[in-house]
């Protein structure tokens, strides 16, 4: 191990928005590549407005979403559109190892930024694609975002509410996040197939893939001609023993006994209710399936009388698998965050820094670089673009040309 992050020294052109191209490129970022945002002159990457938009939570004067997605980058206000832009396109090109672009599949043919367009410029680039949809299909040039693509085309969003209710919207960015780390992996991938062949490829991820994946299973099983559950009654779920319960200070726990046999005879004397041991009700996990309903208006009444902490000293004490539905204040403050280095500290210069999400992969032997603070739009444009040759006169014609905004 040495003091030189693993990927120094490597360029990134993020010519990406919102949040999964972004995101994969910051997780590049965060192990010491070099990152380049392009963002249209004026507004920049619409995400930066995104902590504006319900049900985001509004925090005065605090970019949360642009910080945790675009930290360690430098910004370059570029008008892709312009035909003098093409220049400074080309040169980026050609300085990148990777290019992480999120244009639809016809946006990207219209402004010449397709991997063929791009290739020859930079035969060792790697050109890493998300899309909504995917490349091809009749929904390809759909925009695609993480509540449409991921969450209500893959089935999740069906399956995880209650019968009668209707679907939620999940946390924003909660398909696109797992998508960029999916990116991420292609573009290493590559990386390394650059390492052994001399030459760049093209990586593609989309959020309709992510969902099918992390849908996988149920999924597997609608192949071969299986039916997932269809949205459960709370007081009939296919099973008592992976359901959540109410407690007396109105909040939630979910039971998960992987290991029935050991776990349940456990459970019950715990919980008070030794008799059911002896019950054939209960007894063995048919009979479970069999009497589920029966099974939760005991343990709805069980667990409806004593607080939350109460029950966590309880069911700790006898070591069964169970969760606690905490909310995401409570999750900022749980201890398991800071212990592991899920939550790092923003060099910002404040007296009691910030904190932020580290992005999930780790690799122990390779320390990454501690978040900076996130760019302001076209912040770095003109040191940029002297780095790629041009000039302070080349500079101001492109400026005059409105191509730099």
């Amino acid at each position: 191990m040495t003091d030189t992050p693993l990927l120094q020294g490597l360029h990134v052109v993020d010519a990406a928005s919102y949040i999964a191209g972004p995101a994969a490129a910051t997780v590049l970022g965060d192990f010491g590549a070099d990152v380049v945002k392009v963002e249209p002159p004026g507004t920049g990457d619409p995400y930066r407005s995104l902590s504006r938009m319900p049900p985001n939570p509004r925090v005065e004067g605090v970019n949360y979403p642009w910080q945790l997605d675009n930290r360690n980058k430098r910004s370059i206000a570029l008008d892709l559109t312009s035909p003098a832009a093409r220049a400074v396109l080309e040169r980026l090109v050609t300085w990148a190892d990777v290019l992480v672009t999120d244009f639809p599949p016809g946006t990207r043919a219209g402004l010449r930024l397709d991997y063929d367009d791009l290739a020859p410029l930079n035969d060792r680039l790697v050109y890493a694609d998300v899309t909504g949809f995917g490349e091809k299909g009749p929904d390809a040039d759909l925009p695609g975002f993480d509540v449409t693509a991921f969450w209500a085309r893959s089935g999740l969003m069906d399956v995880t509410r209650r019968r009668g209710a209707a679907p939620a919207v999940n946390a924003f960015g909660s398909g696109d996040h797992p998508t960029a780390i999916s990116l991420f992996a292609g573009i290493m991938t590559a990386l390394y197939r650059r390492e052994r062949t001399g030459r760049g490829a093209r990586v593609t991820a989309s959020l309709v893939a992510e969902g099918a994946w992390a849908a996988g299973v149920w999924l597997q099983a609608a192949l071969v001609g299986g039916r997932a559950p269809r949205p459960a009654d709370r007081t009939d779920p296919p099973n008592a023993l992976a359901h959540c319960y109410r407690t007396a200070d109105d909040r939630w726990l979910l039971l998960s006994f992987a290991d029935e046999d050991r776990q349940v005879p456990l459970f019950l004397r715990a919980v008070g209710r030794p008799e059911a041991v002896r019950n054939p009700r209960s007894a063995d996990p048919r009979s479970r399936r069999a009497h589920a309903a029966e099974i939760v208006g005991v343990l709805d009444r069980t667990f409806a009388a004593r607080p939350l902490a109460e029950w966590r000293q309880v069911l700790d004490a006898v070591g069964v698998t169970y969760g606690v539905a905490q909310t995401i204040e409570e999750f900022a403050r749980d201890p398991q965050l800071v212990a592991n280095g899920i939550l790092v500290p923003i060099e910002d210069g404040s007296a009691e820094p910030h904190l932020t999400v580290d992005s999930p992969v780790r690799v122990d032997q390779e320390p990454k670089v501690a978040p900076r603070p996130a760019p302001d739009l076209g912040e770095h444009t003109d040191s940029v673009l002297h780095e790629l040759g041009f000039d302070t006169a080349g500079i101001e014609r492109l400026r005059r040309a409105r191509v730099l905004g």
